[in-house]
């Protein structure tokens, strides 16, 4: 008997889950791994931790190294992209005067750690809007790179917006950004598993990306790939026995032992990332997403003609994937709205504003049919 992909997971069934984005889910297997490592772990700790963990990190870097095109060493786990940006942004040298370049389709939580390190030192955050509906990647570099200037010492930038659910030509603003000297941060949230990501292509000076979201590892697993001539402006956000020459520290990288150990944690989601890759391979994810982004390109447009408005990105040119944003009708309180429309009809899909339009966000993975579309565009026709 042939299991379907939405039996392979542990969602509830009587939600219609279209938010795969926001905190992802992991399928069965992945999480009985998951599971099997916490109970290895609790089994012999002092052994499992003290010892057997380096070789276990190790392997698991290499997979997921293979699956990046990265080399392994350049890679290190950290639970989540929020904590990788917030690495980055407080282990670089910035002073007053230097302006950090973003976007405003960036994600909260991310463009509060710039925020904050500005306020220590002085440093200034740009934001560059870049509108939509969009046209063309040359267009989207030519609206961004209008926001550098002499003082532009680092570009910090989404691959896969939170807000929008715009995929970024964020290859094309690396390279020019290295042609003129400006570092490059990353915000690979959303990218990997939704996309076939290719960090040598990329070519980022770091790029941080979720493994809880579009992999479908358990929450707590993250990287942070760091150019290999910059791993040394690195620095732990939390200072343990990572830090400094340790016999303990066999991997022989500074750079990977001072995040790797920042004291006693449970690494298990880390060395889950194997399963979680063995399971896309095992169910053709390529042939998923392909199918995934389908549903999601049909929800947009029949949401887009259902409320008389104009789909925020054209359908050929790779601007979208799996996730998409529709505009809404104006709404009174957005958030109200959403928490009307679970209510009424379970359907757990996200409702935001951004440059004060409301819009709905959809996240098609997998497990997701298109009973499921059929069923939230029936609730919105309800709506409205």
């Amino acid at each position: 008997m042939t299991i379907s992909l939405r039996e392979q997971f542990l969602l509830d069934p009587d939600v219609t889950f279209l938010n795969h984005g926001s905190f992802g889910a992991t399928p069965r297997p992945v999480f009985e791994a998951y599971q099997s490592w916490q109970r290895h772990l609790e089994r012999q700790p002092v052994q499992f931790l003290g010892t057997d963990i380096y070789p276990l990190l190790a392997a698991a870097r290499a997979r997921l190294g293979a699956f990046l095109n990265a080399d392994p060493d350049d890679l290190a786990f950290v639970t989540n992209a929020t904590t990788g940006v917030n690495i980055v942004a407080r282990s670089l040298a910035l002073h007053p005067g230097d302006e950090i370049l973003t976007t405003d389709h960036e994600y909260g939580a991310c463009v509060n750690a710039w925020q904050a390190v500005c306020q220590k030192t002085g440093a200034k955050l740009v934001v560059r809007p870049i509108d939509l509906p969009v046209s063309s990647a040359d267009a989207i570099v030519e609206q961004f790179w209008a926001g550098v200037t002499p003082r532009t010492k680092l570009i910090f930038i989404s691959h896969i917006t939170s807000v929008t659910a715009l995929t970024l030509p964020v290859a094309a603003i690396c390279a020019r950004a290295r042609e003129a000297g400006i570092l490059t941060v990353v915000d690979g949230a959303h990218a990997p598993g939704q996309l076939a990501l290719d960090l040598a292509a990329v070519d980022a000076d770091f790029y941080t990306g979720n493994l809880h979201k579009w992999v479908c590892a358990p929450k707590g697993a993250a990287f942070l790939y760091t150019r290999r001539r910059l791993q040394s402006l690195i620095e732990p956000l939390v200072v343990s026995w990572g830090w400094g020459p340790n016999p303990q520290n066999p991997s022989g990288s500074p750079y990977l032992d001072v995040l790797q150990w920042s004291g006693t944690a449970d690494p298990s989601a880390y060395l889950t990332v194997p399963a979680a890759l063995d399971f896309l391979d095992a169910h053709d994810w390529p042939s998923v997403r392909i199918r995934c982004h389908t549903l999601a390109q049909q929800w947009l447009h029949r949401v887009c003609e259902l409320t008389g408005s104009v789909p925020p990105y054209p359908d050929d040119a790779g601007f979208y994937q799996q996730m998409a944003l529709a505009p809404l009708p104006p709404l009174d309180d957005a958030q109200a709205f959403k928490r009307r429309f679970y209510e009424r009809h379970r359907v757990e899909i996200p409702v935001t504003e951004w440059r004060g339009r409301a819009y709905m966000r959809v996240s098609v993975q997998g497990y997701n049919t298109q009973d499921d579309i059929d069923r939230c565009i029936a609730a919105l026709q309800s709506e409205f």
